[in-house]
């Protein structure tokens, strides 16, 4: 169910979802938290459809703000049942000079009680933890792979990071980071010497696997990008060198990788770019500080030396 609310008020919207939920017996017991969706007109509907599919394992309330030039007004819709998944979803569009305290409007909406979590699927603010939407939120989701330049971006996440941002740069790196511990995991238990990774010239990914296992293994890790015609999108390859031979995890194509290690058989790995909705979804199970994620795009990444040619 839709129900739209031109020129409306923050007060009529929370009015309105009472009223849906004593005539239509849609309520918000159950709800886990509050997503709080910043985003622009091209990119908010998408987000949307993510935050519905992650609401079936993290029920939740979901407000979608986009602001926009024009005559000072707020419009809203509200969306219930098969429209929101298992979440209720309320998209304010604030014109003009009602978009000038972005705070007041969403405040009134958020689910008493229960955590607060701000995600900016595009255009971050430089400093999301001290931004108006930022400073109520327990966790800040921001994407480096929207930016214009990914470098500056990354930087700029180490110098203003606080307990509770997160990047979905870092969560799509999971299934690399579990593949490569669990290869060390296994004989010959060998101490790696050094390290290289390979990746496409758009991809915050690459930079932050590389910062990373300069952490992790601290051993020198030259990081370069790939020519963008051969390689346009995530991770290309991840080689550890060690005594007895070179372990190289790598993409020959999109959504598949080969693992090479010496003395065994080449493996053919499921290794695919991961979705917005299974990013979003891996964010939304924890609430606390990624305490490893603030390591490395800090500590990590200060130890890492620039990319190579």
């Amino acid at each position: 169910m839709i129900i739209d609310l031109p020129d409306t008020t923050v007060s009529q919207v929370a009015k309105q979802l009472v009223k849906v939920r004593e005539e239509g017996g849609a309520v918000a017991l159950g709800r886990v938290l509050t997503l709080l969706i910043i985003a622009r007109h091209g990119v908010a509907e998408a987000a949307i459809d993510a935050a519905n599919d992650a609401s079936r394992e993290h029920p939740m309330r979901v407000i979608v703000l986009i602001t926009d030039e024009g005559e000072a007004h707020l419009d809203a819709q509200i969306r219930v049942g098969g429209d929101a998944g298992a979440s209720e979803v309320i998209v304010l569009r604030a014109y003009g000079e009602a978009s000038s305290n972005t705070e007041s409007l969403v405040t009134g909406l958020l689910l008493s009680d229960a955590p607060v979590v701000a995600w900016w699927p595009e255009e971050a603010p430089v400093d999301a933890a001290a931004s108006p939407l930022g400073r109520i939120a327990q966790r800040r989701i921001t994407d480096a792979a929207t930016a214009r330049d990914v470098p500056e971006r990354l930087a700029l996440l180490g110098r203003t990071h606080a307990p509770g941002d997160t990047d979905l740069a870092w969560t799509r790196l999971t299934h690399w980071r579990e593949q490569l511990a669990a290869v060390l995991d296994q004989p010959p238990y060998e101490r790696v010497t050094g390290v290289e990774v390979r990746g496409a010239a758009a991809s915050p990914s690459t930079a932050l696997l590389a910062a990373w296992l300069r952490m992790a293994l601290d051993v020198p890790v030259t990081w370069s990008y790939e020519d963008p015609e051969h390689w346009q999108e995530g991770i290309k390859s991840v080689r550890l060198t060690r005594a007895s031979g070179d372990i190289l995890l790598e993409r020959p194509e999109p959504g598949v990788a080969v693992l090479t290690q010496p003395g065994q058989p080449d493996h053919e790995l499921h290794l695919p770019r991961r979705t917005l909705r299974e990013c979003l979804a891996e964010e939304l199970r924890r609430l606390d500080a990624d305490l490893l994620y603030g390591r490395v795009i800090t500590e990590g990444w200060d130890r890492l030396g620039p990319a190579g040619k």
